[in-house]
């Protein structure tokens, strides 16, 4: 590990997430369903984020961060059962493999 890198940035999980939640910033939504995507993209980087947060932190306060990261990442997850959006399918799997790794993390 590079001795000016965080923690949370070595995690494969973290840039997994980091990687989704760039994706939903991008991504083209359909017409009237702006609030849906705003919605995952909420649900995305607050995944991330509290990844990041809890390897950062140590015991209850870390398994703490990585259950609210799982939980988000379910969410974002299913926003994307709400829409037909290229690349959706693609980055639900992404967000299943994220929750497995979240799991084992501890969330």
């Amino acid at each position: 590990m590079h001795p000016h890198y965080f923690d949370h940035e070595t995690l494969d999980v973290y840039r997994l997430l980091a990687d989704v939640a760039r994706w939903y910033l991008t991504a083209r939504f359909p017409r009237g369903s702006a609030k849906l995507k705003a919605h995952g993209v909420d649900a995305a980087q607050s995944a991330a984020l509290n990844t990041a947060e809890g390897r950062g932190r140590a015991g209850q306060a870390r398994r703490n961060h990585y259950e609210i990261a799982l939980g988000s990442a379910a969410e974002a997850c299913a926003a994307l059962d709400l829409v037909d959006v290229p690349g959706g399918p693609e980055q639900q799997q992404k967000l299943r493999r994220a929750g497995a790794m979240l799991k084992r993390l501890g969330g």
